[in-house]
């Protein structure tokens, strides 16, 4: 069945956005002209501010106060026809974007496969959450998610930005909602201008020369494509919304920025916009952190960051933006803070629509596992970026005269000279990555000169971007403590003894650590001490503050965070530890992956075979077979316990499905699985006894070859992390080899795929699996003991008699890779007839890392999260304050 109504109604709506984008752009703009007022609000606004001790509206001196008692406002100086069409026009934008999200949330939880977005990113498998990931796996839907959040700023910014910055303000932010819903537009002139891509495109309008549309114009496909399985991790539920609210409040000091400008005020916007860029490098830094979380959690290259091209393109507008925050706040004292905070806040905005570039153009399609393939939409971003790029540097340009110079030059015992330096290392640092991140920018633009360009990425880019990364955040370390002191005054008459204390004992600690920590790289030690004068300085910083009042140490426990993510950066990633050394001295794979780099892999990398422990460092592993998820069943079964039905995302159980007691599924139920994913249980057994199981996931996906995915077991000083390199295919069917019979008495010894196999007896037996005995019937068991290194298997294939039938059950060992059959009895000889196929052993090779102290990373992330709260809660009641008295 075609349902092509909801998709219509979408349609219908991504116009009524666009459109009603730009009524609000339009109006706000002519409001912020003053052509909305009325004769008689203009007259009234002249008294008030005459009131107030103003010359006229048009003065250039004009500060736009208004009388201190609002109670007594006429009300017809706020009548403005055109503010009230913006306002109007930006509710409805808002409200018909929830609607398209309502619309393409409907297409895809209903499973309507005819239409492309549906079938390409969900399928019937997936769980809501994960549908919930479908929305925002695409282009389209990322675009709206970005609408979404701009919408929901928006409608509360019309409502606390007060009266003089709404319409110049809101002019930018419904200019940005126009442009980022033409992005999804889906509109074609002709036959080549295309303006947007539609996410309620139907399969027949996206893939119009397929072969079965052809045959059947019905055609409707019975399952979607499914999610990326990478992006099948809760993480991803909520790493992406977070990341495009951080991208939306980005927007806002921008937008008051430029307002600022627009109106000659380039000093008064720095107010009502501190709290929305404290808020915003909070949300921004947070949603990069959770994608390394989702790195860590979900992508077995070992660690949280590994400086992807589209990783760096989000991680470069979070310096800049918080580099424009430390600038804001020495502006009202310094013109070179404030001309840095106007560039740096329109920078910030510009990087981030650079970075929508980079990941939505294709660009970086080679460079990058996370980018998104051309739509078709590179030309439309790339003016999305030039338009604004144009307008605000025209606009700075022409506005530059309204900053006055300072009457005294900063000097290094002053606040605002250190944290300028430290804002300016933090641009250094960013400059660094996104030059080296757009190599394959420079290489396109060359081409379209008709030239060839001989650069690229480089081939180790952790190490490359790291030697430079590691000195700028040594700098911003030590410049974090040094700023502080200054900027509560502890530097007093040009001494620096306020410093030594905390030297001392930086010192003396750090002393202690490198000693009995064996470190030896200078580098590190150099991060290390760094950190830990941060650390003691605004140790010593907050204590003195909090004495005084709490709302004022957002800054330094913000830097008390930054100081003990480096520490954790520093030993998680400096100091992690391979446990899966191979000391066989056997190459496990001759492949390119496990040979490179003078064998790095085969040697960090070993083999487990089913049910053999082997000794790895301070563990005794085990690989203890291949596990499934059911839905309703918590943990792991193990996967001989379900036949998967092919396709259908179901399986029947093979026997009583029991957890922790508990038994959740009947032998022959059909049970609702996650079939794509096959789990390796790992047993790790310590010096001590003590016992844990991980469990490291593997996908054989057609589309994207193995798919590896860690499992950590977190500790309190370290996490242990562990992944599969490589497994037999799990979706496979076993290859058996030519079938050997060897006929045996009672204790004579045979070989089983090398190993000694003892037939110890044959018994009468009244219970075969599979099979209902009556008292007519006949069975007997053999039991056959094998031998091996770490002990003896019990193998007891079965000889039975039913209806004048004779069957022959084999029973099949994963471990020995045997499959066994009794398959004649012979009386007169005494001697049993066993057929044996031989089969791979199941096995995987897997590695196995402890990464120390990395806990300190993620709790020095929450601190950085509390110190920008307390900093933006106090910065917002300031300007509340100030917007109370009309300031």
């Amino acid at each position: 069945m075609i349902h092509t109504t909801v998709g219509q109604l979408g349609h219908f709506f991504v116009i009524l956005s666009f459109v009603t984008a730009l009524v609000a752009t339009v109006a706000y703009f002519f409001s912020a002209l003053g052509w909305g007022k009325t004769a008689q609000a203009e007259v009234v606004e002249e008294r008030q501010l005459a009131y107030a001790g103003e010359s006229s509206l048009g003065s250039k001196k004009a500060k736009h106060k208004t009388p201190s008692n609002q109670a007594n406002r006429n009300p017809l100086a706020d009548k403005d026809d055109w503010r009230t069409l913006a306002r109007w026009a930006f509710y409805i934008n808002g409200a018909a974007v929830i609607s398209v999200a309502s619309c393409l949330f409907y297409i895809i939880y209903n499973h309507y496969f005819e239409y492309h977005y549906a079938w390409s990113h969900s399928s019937r498998a997936l769980p809501v959450q994960y549908m919930i990931s479908c929305f925002w796996e695409g282009q389209e839907g990322s675009f709206l998610l970005w609408l979404f959040w701009n919408a929901v700023l928006g409608a509360i910014l019309i409502r606390t930005s007060g009266k003089q910055w709404e319409a110049p303000m809101m002019a930018i932010f419904a200019l940005v909602q126009a442009f980022l819903a033409s992005m999804i537009l889906g509109v074609i002139f002709g036959d080549t201008f295309k303006i947007g891509s539609s996410p309620f495109l139907l399969l027949t309008e996206a893939m119009p020369d397929a072969p079965i549309f052809t045959a059947d114009p019905n055609f409707v496909p019975k399952d979607g494509n499914g999610l990326n399985p990478l992006l099948q991790n809760y993480w991803m539920v909520i790493h992406p919304p977070t990341l495009f609210l951080g991208f939306a409040l980005a927007l806002v000091p921008f937008a008051y920025c430029i307002a600022g400008l627009w109106r000659n005020q380039p000093l008064e916007w720095i107010r009502p916009a501190l709290p929305w860029t404290l808020i915003g490098g909070m949300v921004l830094g947070v949603g990069v952190m959770m994608g390394g979380y989702w790195a860590y959690e979900t992508l077995n290259f070992e660690g949280y960051w590994n400086w992807d091209p589209v990783e760096n393109a989000v991680y470069v507008p979070w310096l800049v933006l918080v580099a424009a925050l430390h600038t804001m706040l020495i502006a009202k004292r310094s013109s070179a803070g404030l001309k840095m905070a106007i560039i740096l806040t329109i920078s910030t905005f510009i990087l981030i629509l650079y970075s929508t570039f980079l990941s939505r153009s294709g660009i970086l399609g080679n460079a990058s596992v996370h980018s998104f393939t051309d739509l078709g939409l590179s030309g439309q971003l790339l003016m999305y970026l030039m338009a604004f790029v144009v307008l605000a540097v025209i606009l700075a340009a022409v506005k530059w005269k309204y900053i006055t110079a300072d009457k005294e030059e900063a000097t290094v015992y002053t606040k605002e000279f250190w944290v300028f330096i430290g804002a300016t290392v933090l641009c250094l640092a960013a400059f660094q990555v996104i030059a080296t991140t757009s190599i394959p920018v420079y290489n396109k633009i060359m081409e379209s000169f008709g030239k060839v360009s001989n650069l690229a990425l480089p081939a180790d880019q952790v190490a490359h971007y790291s030697k430079f990364q590691i000195w700028f955040f040594v700098v911003i370390a030590l410049l974090s403590g040094v700023g502080q002191y200054m900027w509560w005054r502890k530097v007093d008459h040009k001494k620096w003894d306020s410093l030594i204390t905390p030297g001392i004992l930086t010192l003396l600690l750090c002393a202690s650590l490198i000693s009995f920590g064996g470190m030896k790289n200078p580098i590190y030690m150099a991060l290390l001490v760094a950190s830990v004068f941060a650390l003691m300085t605004n140790g010593a910083i907050l204590l003195d503050v909090v004495k005084g009042n709490y709302r004022l140490s957002g800054g330094a426990v913000s830097h008390i965070g930054m100081a003990l993510m480096l520490i954790g950066i520093l030993y998680s990633a400096g100091y992690t530890k391979v446990i899966s050394i191979n000391n066989s001295g056997l190459l496990i794979s001759k492949q390119e992956e496990f040979t490179k780099d003078n064998n790095r892999q085969n040697k960090e990398n070993t083999l487990l075979w089913l049910n053999q422990p082997e000794r790895m460092g301070p563990y005794q592993l085990t690989y203890r077979g291949k596990r499934i998820e059911a839905r309703d069943v918590p943990g792991y079964i193990p996967r001989n316990d379900v036949e998967v039905i092919e396709g259908d995302f179901h399986g029947i159980a093979q026997r009583d499905i029991e957890q922790n007691g508990k038994i959740y599924h009947k032998k022959g139920d059909t049970l609702a699985l996650y079939p794509e994913n096959t789990y390796y249980d790992v047993e790790y057994r310590d010096t001590d006894g003590r016992i844990f199981n991980l469990y490291p996931r593997a996908q054989v996906n057609e589309r994207m070859g193995l798919l590896a995915s860690p499992d950590i077991k977190h500790k309190t000083d370290r996490d242990m992390y562990t992944y599969v390199s490589s497994v037999p295919d799990p979706s496979a069917e076993n290859t058996w080899e030519k079938t050997e019979t060897f006929s045996v008495a009672i204790k004579d010894t045979f070989f089983l795929n090398d190993y000694v196999a003892i037939l110890d007896d044959v018994a009468r037996t009244n219970q075969v699996e599979g099979l209902e005995l009556t008292d007519t019937d006949a069975a007997v068991r053999a039991k056959v003991r094998v031998l091996d290194k770490n002990g003896e298997h019990i193998l007891t294939p079965a000889f039975v008699i039913k209806d004048r039938m004779v069957a022959h059950p084999a029973e099949v060992s994963d471990e020995l890779g045997v499959r066994i059959q009794l398959n004649e009895i012979d009386p007169r000889t005494g001697k049993f007839t066993f057929a044996v196929n031989r089969t791979q052993r199941d096995y995987i090779v897997m590695k196995a890392i402890e990464k120390p102290l990395i806990n300190i990373l993620w709790i020095g992330t929450l601190i950085v999260v509390i110190g920008f709260l307390i900093a933006t809660f106090r910065r917002y009641r300031e300007f509340g304050k100030m917007q109370n008295k009309a300031v």
